[in-house]
């Protein structure tokens, strides 16, 4: 029986009609539900009934969660009251979500070789005239992988919310904020055409407004929320004209139109450029590339299971994924690939170096997210789409592990402040150190993670970084990419150059990670006398997903495993699996040969080279018995300080484009406009000229009778006298 009666039959039965695949739908509307239930418990235990008699006293509060102050030690800290429930709707329905989806994936295997995706369309959602566009959900192998990702991954960052959020009296809030952004990011990677994706897509940068200012209390955290929102609109801008364009030329926005009809653009032509250079401004926005990447580290403001759902495993990748899902534009757009590769590039090498100085343990990880998204994007660039998605995989693992094991980081110096009233920052590096000795497990975890990112065999992070920087090279010398002239420098130089900066950011990566993990479990323990006998591991709610990605940060590259490592498993599995979609874009003319044995091992070589290099300068300068407090700390000076500021980017941005907005629309808007124009001219002139008609009637209203006889007298003659003389 077909879950929808809407669903529109095809001409010929898909492979996976009558499977599991039925039941696409219900995969967002499951997070969908329980973001209404949460919803609904959070707006019940706001509800507080008025006196019957509105003119009786005022009378105190029942007491409850709401009448306790923020934990600071003095006060005692309750669980909202429906705390078990949430717990159990928002988490649950992200379980059920992936046993969905992994329902839905065997299915798959089960029906061998899909070529066509399966399309389910389920009403008319903007019929006017020619522009017919359906609502409808596309599977295919790049939308399974991101659905695996986004359930699986999620589900367990949900199960750790559970813990690390158990007393904030926002409880229900945060699950359907959190439950409302999984079902937006399945909409996103589900949609079957740009405008369903587009609905995704603005969803989840309402969710991250929602979920980053979570605390809205505090002004750093609405103004993170905002910051967030802003900048996504600036890259949705783009997004939005190259949907435009594509309507206006193709008359087709559904991925399967698109594709069949983009053959009548011109290879390498402006038009198909400009498409995809303005999806690109849409990536850069909503994956945090330069020069919109600025709203990424503020982010991290947020509460920690926000930064893991939004920064590691979910909304960040969406732009890697719109690349790879349009795969059949870029790749007749080389002028407009290489610029992805080039910033992607640039991002990457840039992040990594500010990295290397932040002391905030999740500003070190923000900073990380982004010069891994640069990989991606140069992966996706040069067109190895298979290549930037086994990243976004492998990335979503191990980053969602350092991310949600800093979690547990935080949560037990939180907790051990909460005995003794501290007020030292949690977040801050230095005031931790030594660990490992409290938290064993998260301690081996979070190493397993930092291999990983590192690029160190056998772990994931090491298979899918080093088969992005083989696929440049082997564009650089194999294919038509490289004879493409950017900005007048060859492609072939490029090309070089963007791997040379892909090896550089491979050893920042391994000394700013090393760096994390020697300062927060390595040497002396910095947090306190008081507080050190109140440092645990966080409970197994907590530490349970740590163990899962822990697993799959060590193995989950060998989904894909080279043919040189072929002993380990399958070789090529997920190349094989994403070929159907990714296939097509890739085998464009002029596409790369591979790399002879010799010179794959040379690569390899290079590439655990520069990781071990990075981890070995950092164990051999880093001493972590060293490090002081914050403020016995001297401030950074050279080359250090500009590190340690982000290059003052912020600072520039808010003198060159804040400042003269909010100046000029002051100014402007506000003293020209609203205050001189309308309420000035307008409003107020309006009433003087009132006032003056009023003055006026007033000196000819005397109340003398006699004056009034004469005036009329007067006027009768003047009337007279008129007609006389005419």
């Amino acid at each position: 029986m077909t879950p929808l009666p809407l669903l529109l039959a095809a001409s010929a039965p898909h492979p996976l009609a009558g499977t599991a695949a039925d039941w696409l739908w219900l995969l967002p509307v499951l997070p969908l539900l329980g973001f209404v239930l949460n919803g609904a418990l959070t707006l019940i235990a706001a509800f507080r009934a008025g006196p019957a008699d509105p003119f009786a006293a005022p009378h105190a509060p029942a007491g409850g969660h709401d009448a306790h102050a923020p934990g600071d030690g003095s006060h005692p800290r309750a669980r909202h009251r429906f705390a078990s429930a949430t717990s159990v709707l928002g988490a649950g329905v992200l379980v059920a979500a992936f046993g969905l989806a992994l329902a839905i994936f065997l299915a798959m295997l089960s029906a061998g070789e899909l070529s066509a995706p399966f399309v389910q369309r389920y009403f008319s959602w903007i019929p006017v005239g020619d522009l017919q566009i359906d609502f409808a959900f596309q599977l295919d192998q790049l939308s399974m992988v991101m659905v695996l990702v986004i359930t699986g991954v999620g589900a367990l960052i949900h199960v750790f919310s559970i813990g690390y959020m158990r007393e904030d009296p926002g409880y229900p809030r945060y699950f359907a904020y959190l439950n409302l952004f999984v079902a937006f990011m399945l909409v996103l990677v589900l949609g079957a055409s740009y405008p369903v994706l587009f609905i995704g897509w603005e969803g989840v940068g309402l969710c991250s407004y929602l979920l980053i200012g979570f605390w809205y209390d505090d002004q750093k955290n609405a103004d993170a929320g905002k910051k967030a929102f802003i900048v996504n609109r600036i890259g949705d801008f783009g997004f939005l004209i190259a949907m435009f364009l594509l309507w206006a030329n193709l008359h087709a926005l559904d991925f399967v139109g698109v594709q069949a009809s983009c053959t009548a653009l011109a290879v390498g032509g402006p038009l198909v450029t400009a498409i995809c250079l303005f999806f690109f401004l849409g990536c850069a926005g909503k994956s945090a590339q330069i020069p919109l990447y600025i709203w990424l580290p503020d982010a991290m403001i947020g509460p920690t299971p926000v930064s893991a759902l939004i920064h590691a495993a979910t909304m960040v990748t969406a732009g890697v994924y719109l690349i790879a899902r349009s795969g059949f534009l870029f790749s007749m757009a080389p002028l407009a690939g290489l610029t992805v590769a080039a910033v992607g590039a640039t991002t990457a090498l840039f992040a990594a170096t500010i990295g290397l100085k932040q002391w905030d343990i999740k500003k070190v990880l923000a900073y990380s997210t982004i010069s891994q998204l640069g990989f991606m994007f140069i992966a996706v660039g040069v067109g190895a789409y298979a290549a930037g998605v086994f990243h976004l995989v492998t990335h979503a693992f191990f980053k969602g592990l350092l991310f949600l094991g800093a979690g547990s980081v935080l949560y037990a110096l939180h907790e051990a402040y909460h005995h003794t009233g501290s007020r030292d920052d949690v977040h801050d590096m230095r005031n931790m150190g030594g660990l490992r000795a409290y938290m064993p497990v998260t301690f081996v975890l979070m190493w397993i993670a930092t291999l990983a990112i590192a690029g160190i065999p056998l772990f994931a992070g090491f298979f899918s970084k080093d088969e992005i920087l083989g696929a440049v090279l082997e564009r650089a010398h194999h294919s038509e990419l490289a004879n493409v002239p950017w900005l007048g420098i060859s492609g072939y130089t490029l090309l070089h150059v963007i791997y040379v900066m892909g090896l550089v950011t491979a050893l920042f990566t391994a000394v700013y990670m090393t760096r994390l993990m020697l300062y927060t479990f390595h040497g002396p323990n910095r947090t306190g006398d008081a507080e050190r006998k109140h440092l645990h591991e966080a409970p197994w709610v907590m530490t349970g997903p740590l163990v899962v990605l822990g697993v799959l940060s060590a193995i989950g590259g060998w989904v894909n495993l080279p043919e040189r490592f072929g002993a380990l498993g399958p070789v090529g599995a997920f190349d094989r699996w994403l070929e159907p979609v990714t296939g097509a874009a890739t085998a464009a003319p002029g596409a790369p040969r591979p790399f002879t044995p010799g010179a794959e091992w040379t690569l390899i070589a290079v590439a655990v080279g520069v990781a071990l290099l990075g981890m070995i300068i950092a164990f051999a300068r880093l001493k972590p018995a060293a490090v002081v407090s914050p403020a016995l700390t001297p401030a950074p000076t050279g080359f250090a300080r500009l590190l340690a500021h982000t290059y003052y980017v912020d600072e520039i941005y808010d003198r060159l484009v804040v400042r003269p907005v909010v100046d000029g629309s002051r100014w402007v808007l506000w003293t020209v406009i609203d205050k001189g124009l309308i309420d000035g001219l307008f409003v107020n002139g309006a009433a003087l000229f009132a006032r003056a008609l009023g003055w006026i009637g007033s000196k000819l209203q005397t109340g003398q009778v006699g004056e009034y006889a004469w005036a009329l007298a007067l006027g009768a003659l003047a009337v007279l006298g008129a007609i006389t003389f005419r």
